[in-house]
């Protein structure tokens, strides 16, 4: 198999092993949440193997392998593909009996498909406890409605093979019950959390400077605006970005007609598939001037105090880290009405709502909040509030641990 050599020894202690299962080896949603899983248990009484697979640039396996004992499983991929698909379930049956977890904690649908059903119809007895946790179902994703029916499918059926099913926004909890997505034992909802106090971001106006420096040195008429917008997400379909270029144009084009001479420079932190798809809308909207495709950095997050309104215009969610980062930091934010954000946001009191795939929607609230001095303070004290009340780290990994 090619992992086996690679592996820590069989346990002869008496710490619980969890073996935890991702799709894919770049840095998102799915990643970062089992990065401050891992380091929340750490000094509990447990052991931790991570496998990833193949596809991604690497990011996340990277930033573990100086921490916790990682493999790549060569056969899982993003999508769906019959022959890597069927070899993945017996490279996960493979690993499963050979470091004998406890529990498999499986991250995103392919991975829970797929790991599920190794641990259902290959393992050997004693079988390992199934915890399956979705940061959104795919069945949300925009795609064919008969796609969207077959992904209900999987994942009703599949859902039998699981222990614990684990979301993070209350409309897919909604959703799992009306589709009868129930596990053997019971589905949870576990709201992603974070330290606001330790997100170690930069000063305003240094995060401000990197980001208009690095974007003059190919763009001089770019520099010195008054607002920056900006976002941070992997260039997805499902994040939407194309809507944020087209508000942009809408937004500009105003501007220019007033003739009030204000500068507005739109940031993209991040890259991903559709970075081609965007690049050619900018060209198209003659947007090269005033909307920029950063590319991804390390540690993302720092960089927010440089925003002066956040938005996240995606047309599918789960519960986004970005989000409440930005809130944390005290960024307003305009989001779209999907997945955690509308448990997350009480519109007009820290941050603003808007109708997903909306470009129009998403301008007129990107000006007002722009345009309003007084709602950008008010939403950013409510903001922060919102974080630190309900979006804790700690009980997030409590919650979890419990689970194990």
């Amino acid at each position: 198999m090619g992992l086996i050599s690679k592996l820590p020894e069989q346990n002869v202690g008496m710490k619980k092993r969890v073996l935890f299962i991702v799709t894919v080896s770049e840095w998102g949603g799915a990643q970062q949440f089992l990065f401050k899983l891992i380091r929340g248990l750490s000094g509990k009484n447990l052991e931790f193997l991570v496998a990833v697979g193949n596809d991604g640039d690497g990011t996340f396996y990277n930033k573990l392998a100086g921490m916790i004992n990682v493999v790549t499983l060569k056969q899982l991929k993003r999508n769906i593909s019959p022959v890597s698909d069927i070899r993945a379930l017996w490279e996960i049956k493979n690993l499963i009996e050979h470091w004998e977890p406890d529990t498999v904690f499986l991250n995103s649908s392919i991975a829970g498909f797929i790991g599920s059903a190794a641990v259902r119809f290959l393992v050997k007895s004693p079988k390992p406890r199934v915890i399956y946790r979705i940061g959104g179902w795919v069945f949300n994703d925009p795609k064919p409605k008969w796609e969207r029916w077959l992904y209900i499918l999987l994942e009703k059926i599949s859902s039998r093979w699981k222990d614990v099913i684990v979301v993070n926004n209350l409309p897919d909890y909604r959703q799992a019950d009306k589709y009868g997505i129930k596990p053997r034992e019971k589905l949870e909802l576990v709201y992603n959390g974070i330290d606001p106090y330790t997100l170690d971001l930069l000063p305003k106006e240094e995060a401000r400077g990197l980001i208009l420096d690095r974007i003059a040195k190919k763009t001089p008429a770019a520099y010195n605006p008054a607002y920056i917008v900006g976002t941070i997400a992997n260039f997805y379909k499902t994040k939407g970005l194309e809507y944020l270029v087209r508000s942009a144009k809408l937004l500009l084009d105003k501007i220019r007609e007033r003739d009030t001479g204000l500068k507005i420079l739109y940031v993209i932190i991040g890259d991903g598939e559709e970075r081609m798809n965007l690049e050619k809308t900018i060209k198209e909207l003659n947007l090269k001037d005033n909307v920029f495709l950063f590319g991804r950095v390390e540690n993302a997050h720092r960089y927010l105090p440089a925003f002066d309104v956040f938005v996240l215009p995606s047309l599918k969610e789960g519960h986004p880290w970005a989000l409440i980062e930005a809130m944390a930091a005290k960024i307003p934010a305009v989001v779209t009405s999907v997945g955690a954000n509308i448990d997350i946001i009480e519109n007009g009191k820290n941050g603003l709502l808007v109708p997903p795939g909306n470009s129009e929607a998403l301008a007129e609230a990107v000006e007002l909040m722009l345009l309003n001095e007084h709602l950008r303070l008010k939403v950013a004290i409510g903001a922060h509030q919102t974080i630190v009340l309900n979006f804790d780290l700690n009980k997030m990994v409590s919650r979890i641990e419990s689970l194990l």
